[in-house]
């Protein structure tokens, strides 16, 4: 999960999560609006959970340039068509050494600009670096389906690295993918895939262990558009539920990832802030203590993508140390 789907991207190209509201009691009318509620609470959460994975586009609001980044566009085709004959990605690659390679995503609602900061400590340390906007973000591809979005979002990522790797000259290169909240799911899930072509994980803010408490923490922190009645009870209660039942039901996916095959031999780094209100520490760690080469990364007072804000230098540290051990 990520920022709010309505919100501005900060200046540093990274979201600032929206406060958590204050805790005060709800007036009459809105208690009493929040009970009337109650019969439609089912069809709005599943339209917010549509909403969710289908999130109002919002323009690259900074350029590779802008970052001092050298880059080419490239389009990425999905569903096994040649490029320009059907869906494909937007992709910005920007050159580097030709053996080491890092596969950068974004949030929910985002598009691959807000990774920019990213991918410049990357690229100034010498890695070919791949920005990419996944489906139904940015400038790629559009898809309205409904169900199976986790093998979808996996594609994407899965796309990139295959067609790095077969087109574009990093046949023999190291990959790592780079993920960001929700995107740090289809990150790691790709290394169920048996020919992922992936050397090593790196997630920012998730993922966690259970995903249903993550769509309640997402309305709580306003990072859907939720009226005030339907965050009160009863509404609230039952609008979390429903939420979280659809909202993982639509990713059709096996949660956790099984401790198995490259999950037990592939380093993953989770960055992880001690203050992240909607994928908290604790997820991060349960998840991680799944696997026996995964490690976690504590940022201290730090919120959810946030990182590259509240601590810069130690961020791009362990990123960078985590690479040089995973890659060479």
């Amino acid at each position: 999960m990520d920022r709010t789907l309505h919100d501005s991207a900060s200046a540093d190209g990274g979201a600032t999560p929206p406060s958590a509201p204050a805790r005060r009691r709800p007036s009459l009318l809105t208690r009493a609006l929040a009970t009337l509620a109650v019969p439609v609470v089912p069809l709005y959460a599943t339209a917010l959970s549509y909403l969710v994975y289908h999130p109002p586009r919002r323009p690259h609001h900074r350029t590779p340039e802008q970052f001092g980044l050298p880059s080419q566009e490239l389009s990425v085709p999905l569903d096994g068509r040649p490029a320009g004959k059907g869906r494909s990605l937007h992709v910005w690659l920007c050159p580097g050494s030709a053996d080491r390679v890092v596969v950068i995503g974004h949030g929910i609602g985002l598009s691959k600009s807000a990774s920019l900061a990213q991918a410049r400590f990357l690229h100034e340390a010498g890695y070919t670096v791949a920005l990419f906007d996944h489906r139904n973000h940015g400038r790629s591809a559009t898809d309205r389906a409904f169900w199976g979005l986790s093998a979808r979002h996996t594609d994407d990522v899965a796309a990139v690295v295959g067609h790095l790797r077969g087109e574009a000259g990093y046949a023999d290169a190291r990959f790592a993918v780079f993920g960001f909240s929700f995107s740090t799911f289809p990150s790691l899930y790709l290394l169920r895939r048996p020919d992922c072509g992936v050397d090593a994980i790196v997630c920012d803010s998730g993922p966690a262990l259970e995903l249903p408490p993550l769509f309640r923490n997402f309305i709580m922190v306003k990072g859907v558009p939720v009226p005030a009645p339907l965050r009160t009870e009863p509404s609230l209660g039952l609008l979390s539920r429903v939420f979280g039942s659809v909202g993982t039901a639509m990713l059709q996916a096996q949660w956790p990832p099984p401790a198995e095959g490259a999950y037990l031999r592939t380093p993953v780094l989770m960055l992880a802030g001690d203050s992240d209100s909607v994928i908290p520490l604790e997820g991060v760690r349960s998840l991680a203590a799944l696997y026996p080469k995964a490690e976690v990364r504590v940022l201290p007072d730090t919120e959810h993508l946030q990182g590259m804000k509240t601590a810069p230098d130690e961020y791009a540290s362990a990123v960078l140390d985590f690479l040089k051990r995973a890659l060479g």
